[in-house]
């Protein structure tokens, strides 16, 4: 059952929708693509029960959080600069920071740049990267006859116009086709965050489950399902659309290291493990997180690692938190 409460808060002039539970020192939960606050629904309850106070926000774009109209105003600075008035407008001096996909992109940002507001960060599936040599769209591949998700993902209204045709077929598609119950992950298994035929859609080498994973029940599928049928997807794919923004903008940290307490969890079937270089990226994580408590693999597990493990990555965090 989730009894997290449920309230808006006023941050970086934007009002934010947050869910919340328990009291004690903050942990600040961000969600990935396409996800909500509700992603975090097992860790707000075990974190409470351990004496945090743990909020899950709706981020900028998403679920019932204003959508602001520009492209540009979706940089990883624009999301950190939220978190930090999360937490001033909440009246704490800092927090804990811990993301998923996405967010864990703007958790390890968060820490980097603002260690005096985020005194530790852990991170679920994306690892901690040093700046590529080029920008994302040069970067990552494409011919005349397939691109790379994110090139697609870019594009105004493209993607828009297909995940949102039927919002409940493309949410089990992604949310299946990304978790570890599709099975061992190969070059033949679907992958909705690689290479995407030029003449159609993400969608459409998914497979739509006659039953979802029991990791995601019914009413929290729905759930989902009613965030992003009156939100559409566009905020969230936005963010994309800054990827090139924000490789320009970190022009002026390179070199800077993340020196606050750090945890990175993975799953072992998860997507960004396929992309080429990433154990690599993983193993090397150290130089750039010198105070990288653990790096762990987690055996079956997909993408949306919180919800398909939430005992394993509730006790990890609570571990880890422990620590601190």
């Amino acid at each position: 059952m989730n009894t997290y409460r449920q309230t808006f808060i006023a941050a970086n002039g934007i009002r934010l929708h947050v869910a919340e539970q328990g009291e004690g020192p903050l942990v600040i939960l961000c969600h990935g693509f396409p996800e909500t606050s509700h992603a975090w629904r097992h860790q707000l309850a075990a974190l409470a029960d351990a004496g945090y106070h743990a909020i899950a926000p709706d981020l900028r774009g998403y679920g019932a959080s204003e959508c602001p109209s520009a492209i540009g105003q979706y940089t990883s600075l624009d999301i950190v600069s939220d978190l930090v008035a999360l937490i001033d407008a909440l009246g704490e001096r800092d927090a804990v920071v811990v993301g998923n996909d996405w967010g864990a992109t703007i958790a390890w940002q968060a820490a980097l740049l603002r260690p005096d507001r985020f005194r530790a960060v852990a991170a679920l599936g994306v690892p901690m990267m040093g700046r590529a040599p080029m920008a994302p769209s040069r970067l990552f591949p494409q011919t005349d006859q397939v691109w790379f998700y994110t090139h697609y993902f870019s594009e105004p209204g493209l993607a828009e116009s297909e995940l949102e045709r039927n919002v409940g077929a493309t949410l089990r598609k992604i949310y299946f086709s990304a978790s570890g119950d599709i099975g061992v992950r190969d070059h033949d298994t679907p992958n909705p965050f690689g290479l995407i035929p030029r003449n159609g859609g993400i969608l459409d080498s998914l497979s739509d489950p006659p039953v979802m994973p029991a990791w995601l029940a019914s009413g929290d599928l729905e759930k989902f399902v009613q965030a992003f049928s009156i939100s559409g997807f566009r905020g969230g794919l936005n963010y994309y659309r800054n990827l090139d923004r924000n490789w320009e903008v970190q022009a002026a940290f390179e070199g800077l290291l993340v020196q606050v307490p750090a945890l990175y969890l993975v799953g072992e079937r998860d997507t960004g493990l396929a992309i080429p270089g990433m154990q690599q990226i993983i193993d090397a994580m150290p130089q750039l997180v010198p105070n990288l408590h653990e790096s762990r693999l987690i055996p079956g597990a997909g993408h949306w690692l919180q919800q398909e493990r939430p005992d394993c990555v509730n006790a990890a965090l609570i571990k880890f938190l422990g620590q601190l």
